[in-house]
């Protein structure tokens, strides 16, 4: 048990960890600022900008001034600012690179029952429950084949003897 209990407060600082650090330097703020310099060395327009990328004007804006509650989540960013990057003429990977993979965990935090700290596919107890669950449905399965052939063959031999 003291195992167990290990393991997951270890799972839990590790990801407690990964909040702090992202939280400390956010790389969306530099994005912004890559973004905004480059629209205005283009002397683009906001509105200008998302008619030639096909980006709303909301996003881009959610971008540039990060609002985080308005900014599109991770795999949609990304495409965004691939689009963004030749649009504005930048490098390679200038604005995807920075770009953090945000997961969208729940608060594992609240969850205090033990069986959301139980990984159902990976976990020993499970395998053998599953298992013995197998063996037993084959024992079940193969008991009432084997009580109706049976039934069958002495019907057949009773119908030979007449």
């Amino acid at each position: 048990m003291k195992l167990f209990k290990f393991n997951f407060l270890k799972k839990k600082n590790q990801i407690e960890e990964k909040e702090n650090n992202s939280q400390e330097y956010d790389r969306y703020d530099e994005i912004g600022n890559l973004v905004k310099e480059a629209r205005i060395q283009n002397n683009l327009s906001i509105k200008e900008l998302s008619y030639i990328s096909k980006i709303p004007e909301s996003s881009i804006n959610s971008i540039e001034n990060n609002i985080k509650d308005l900014r599109p989540k991770y795999p949609f960013i990304r495409s965004i600012l691939f689009k963004l990057e030749k649009c504005l003429f930048l490098k390679d990977n200038t604005l995807v690179g920075l770009a953090i993979e945000e997961t969208n965990n729940f608060d594992k935090r609240n969850n205090n029952y033990v069986i959301g700290k139980f990984d159902f596919l990976n976990s020993w107890e499970v395998s053998i429950f599953y298992f013995l669950a197998l063996i037993s449905t084959l024992f079940i399965l193969n008991r009432y084949f084997i009580s109706n052939i049976n039934i069958i063959e002495i019907q057949m031999i009773e119908e030979k003897a007449k």
